[in-house]
């Protein structure tokens, strides 16, 4: 960068700190522009990194570490952002109605500011805004934007990023979509009409923003209590069905929060359903931002629920379940065969599958995303329900016709779609609980029952390969390699099929992803990944068995032959 260039990036800089409404931001810039005009070459590099374009609003909103500038979640970003989204809900309403918007937030740095100048740009556009009373889980928000029939939703959350980040999520409902989208995630082309209105240009000090107007709804312990409206409406999930709560008394849960906000919502919701003996994990029972005790806040991350199986051995445990940080996902973990051990996301899936699809009514639909095990459609059709396949994330699993039950390996479950359109993981913890707690009452076990799905409908085994960049632009050169140079076989069977998503399917849009398929039936599917600077690699193979007894040999098979396909594909990956 010449001279001429850096006055230009010191000047964009300054101008940017002098509108800063908030102060920590504001001198942190500064700080860096006068190390700069010192001749430090660092702080240079970090000016130019944030100013170096702007912060790209897509289907999963926005989502990048916090600090100054334009490739950075701030309150500058935020408040240009709702400012846009206000000018898309005005288009779409017109003269016709007053566009209604529910504002959540998890207890992330900065969340509740986010969502307070969110709430005071909403109201100054004239909207009807409705705050939530303290950091919540997302699934609440997701719900309340079906409850209150609102045309928006927002919540300010990272989810399981690490501490630096936070984000900005938006659903859709209302007048403004049909009812399979009400209270979705936004898909395209929602995304682009929303970021064609974000003026980045814009100066804070041109948005109008109120300071009050909105209506914040009832805290915890308060009549009409918004948690308690939440845990009301998803405790048919499984009343419905299980009389005889007895049977969950018996049940010993260990609760994760993982540092979050589901904490106190997933506890009184086993509590509510009648689950008495519930152990919290007592060092990530209360959020904390700077999650102390994980790597990543992330279950899927190794050592994350470490606490968790401590717990569960010291109180001989049934079952751990652990949300993330927003506790939109679930995970699991079970005591099997004398040693604790965590369920994969498809396992979890499964077992809710199978049992959500005895009760569902008539033509309702299974579906999972395509990067998951292809047992549930085996379900599906054992039961005699349809399934669908969907492109990654619940923004499309979530949209499926008539859907009843869907998934996401990822720790994502669907287990009452009209309530909730998302994934949530305090309605699927209190699913997998009453599950666990019926299997115990008649001698068997959750390891037990997948072993019955696997003689059923075949083992299948799964596994997942990770690479983390910090270097983005890796990314797309090992996407194009697989394009053009696949690997030839895997797990010692030929290659049979390489499909490109990117140019879509007559089922799928197109996606960024490549599936491999082998002539044996193993299957791996490699894709970015939409909120983390990763690639992941998706394996899985499947042996066909006639009877339980042959089911652990098969599995032992199988595994092996996945671990050997992780490995080419790592030395693959890892190869100059």
């Amino acid at each position: 960068m010449n001279h001429t260039d850096k006055i230009a990036l010191l000047n964009e800089a300054g101008k940017w700190a002098a509108q800063d409404p908030d102060a920590q931001t504001q001198e942190e810039l500064n700080l860096l522009i006068q190390r700069v005009t010192e001749g430090d070459a660092l702080a240079f590099e970090d000016v130019a990194d944030r100013f170096g374009g702007v912060l790209e609003f897509g289907t999963a909103g926005l989502r990048a570490e916090l600090g100054a500038g334009p490739l950075r979640m701030n309150r500058v970003v935020v408040m240009r952002t709702a400012a846009g989204i206000a000018r898309f809900l005005k288009e779409k309403a017109g003269s016709a109605y007053t566009p209604k918007v529910v504002i959540g937030f998890d207890a992330r740095f900065n969340s509740d500011v986010f969502a307070k100048d969110s709430a005071g740009i909403f109201t100054a556009a004239g909207f009807d805004v409705l705050l939530m009373p303290s950091p919540l889980p997302t699934p609440v928000l997701a719900w309340a934007v079906r409850e209150f029939s609102a045309e928006a939703g927002v919540m300010v959350t990272a989810s399981h990023n690490p501490p630096r980040d936070n984000g900005y999520k938006v659903y859709v409902g209302g007048r403004i979509t049909d009812e399979a989208g009400r209270g979705a995630q936004i898909v395209s082309p929602i995304d682009a009409q929303i970021a064609a209105l974000i003026d980045h240009q814009r100066p804070v000090t041109h948005i109008e923003r109120a300071e009050s107007g909105w209506e914040v709804l009832p805290a915890v312990g308060l009549e009409g209590d918004i948690e308690a409206a939440y845990l009301a409406a998803i405790h048919p999930v499984i009343a419905a069905d299980q009389p005889e709560s007895a049977t969950r008394k018996n049940l010993r849960v260990v609760v994760s929060a993982m540092h979050g906000v589901g904490g106190h919502t997933m506890k009184h919701a086993l509590i509510n359903a009648g689950f008495s003996d519930v152990h919290m994990v007592a060092e990530q029972e209360q959020p904390d931002p700077l999650f102390p005790t994980v790597k990543f806040p992330n279950p899927e991350e190794p050592g994350a629920i470490d606490l968790s199986l401590q717990l569960a051995r010291k109180v001989e445990a049934d079952l751990v379940i652990a949300n993330d940080p927003d506790a939109d996902r679930c995970a699991a973990a079970i005591l099997d065969d004398g040693t604790w051990r965590m369920l994969r996301g498809d396992e979890v899936g499964w077992l809710l599958g199978d049992q959500i699809s005895k009760t569902l009514p008539e033509g309702k639909k299974l579906a999972n995303s395509i990067v998951s095990s292809r047992m549930l459609a085996a379900i599906a059709k054992d039961a005699g329900r349809e399934h669908e396949e969907t492109l990654t994330g619940f923004k499309w699993i979530s949209r499926v016709e008539d859907l009843g039950f869907g998934y996401e390996e990822a720790l994502g479950y669907c287990v009452a779609p009209d309530l909730v359109r998302d994934k949530d993981g305090i309605s699927a913890g209190i699913a997998l609980a009453d599950l666990a707690a019926q299997l115990k009452s008649k001698g068997s076990s959750i390891s037990a029952r997948l072993d019955e799905l696997a003689a059923r409908h075949g083992v299948h085994v799964t596994d997942q390969l990770s690479l983390r960049f910090t270097d983005l632009a890796q990314i797309p050169v090992l996407m194009d390699r697989f394009r053009q140079d696949a690997p030839a076989s895997l797990g010692g069977s030929e290659v049979s099929e390489v499909t490109d998503l990117s140019k879509g399917t007559e089922k799928l849009p197109a996606t960024n992803a490549i599936v491999l398929h082998t002539f044996s039936g193993a299957r791996v599917i490699v894709r970015p990944s939409g909120t983390e600077p990763k690639l992941k690699c998706y394996l899985e193979t499947i042996e066909p068995v006639d009877q339980l007894e042959q089911v652990p040999a098969a599995r032992e098979r199988a595994t092996a032959q996945v671990q050997a396909i992780k490995q080419e594909l790592a030395a693959y990956l890892n190869a100059n």
